[in-house]
């Protein structure tokens, strides 16, 4: 993992503006509640009272309301009895730089192999050196964001879920950031920048619409600007956990749009 890096963000100032005494860049943010982005030598700053971010109503009913429901809700794919390479997410709520409750994802590298430029959760692998998915997840995420695990409540897990096109089982982590601290790009080779979306965005049925891929996949996703989507494996995560925490509001599914071509083989901007 590399060292610390500097970041940008959304509605936080303009950008390239600097944090008082870290001599790093802030990250951009864009509309007033929009998300803010952090790309390779800038960090964003969470905004957290003092003694740490109590744990929200809406996260407790997202747990309370997972541990019951049948795995198939979330997809119909789901682990094999055999076989299947163990990897986990985190799918971590907390105070953004802005102070309302947000979700922190990354965008992956465009020059990556597979998935190129898509929206994504921290995760990856479980390794050997790992102890479970817990540990696979807050260490990916400290890989990748410079997350200080330290700051992370772990409140629970969603049901493993299997992604066909990679083998991959799935797991994804449940964490309330407590105690936030600065995050950026902590390895440019996997993450072109670091996002933190207010629920509140994701939420706004004007940010919504159905997508659809030349494959026959449909599925929900969001409009994050500045020519990011979030779709696929994560969009449809995020959509689940926002109708378990009882923080969906009805939205217009029968929008469809076409997947942009940059993810269909196209070149991603």
């Amino acid at each position: 993992m590399t060292g610390m890096p500097g970041a940008r963000s959304r509605g936080a100032g303009p950008r390239g503006a600097r944090s008082p005494g870290t001599g790093r860049a802030h990250g951009r943010g864009a509309l007033p509640g929009g998300p803010h982005l952090a790309g390779p030598g800038q960090v964003l700053v969470p905004l957290a009272p003092a003694g740490g971010a109590p744990r929200p109503q809406w996260l407790n009913r997202l747990v309370s309301a997972s541990a019951r429901v049948d795995p198939a809700w979330f997809s119909r794919f789901l682990p094999p009895d055999e076989g299947g390479r163990e990897s986990a997410v985190l799918l971590l709520f907390g105070p953004g730089p802005d102070g309302a409750d947000s979700v922190l994802l990354i965008e992956r590298a465009h020059h990556m192999r597979s998935h190129a430029g898509q929206v994504a959760l921290p995760g990856g692998a479980v390794d050997a050196g790992d102890a479970d998915a817990v540990a696979a997840a807050l260490r990916e995420a400290q890989e990748e964001v410079c997350l200080a695990a330290a700051g992370v409540e772990v409140v629970g897990q969603l049901p493993s879920l299997y992604l066909p096109p990679s083998g991959f089982v799935v797991t994804p982590v449940l964490g309330w950031w407590r105690d936030p601290s600065p995050v950026g790009v902590g390895d440019p080779a996997e993450v072109a920048q670091v996002i933190i979306v207010p629920l509140a965005h994701l939420a706004e049925p004007a940010n919504r619409h159905t997508v659809t891929h030349p494959s026959g996949f449909v599925g929900p996703a969001f409009d994050l600007g500045d020519d990011l989507l979030l779709w696929g494996f994560t969009g449809g995560l995020v959509n689940k956990a926002l109708e378990l925490a009882g923080l969906s509001r009805p939205w217009d599914e029968g929008r469809h749009r076409p997947l942009p071509e940059r993810f269909t083989g196209g070149t991603r901007r």
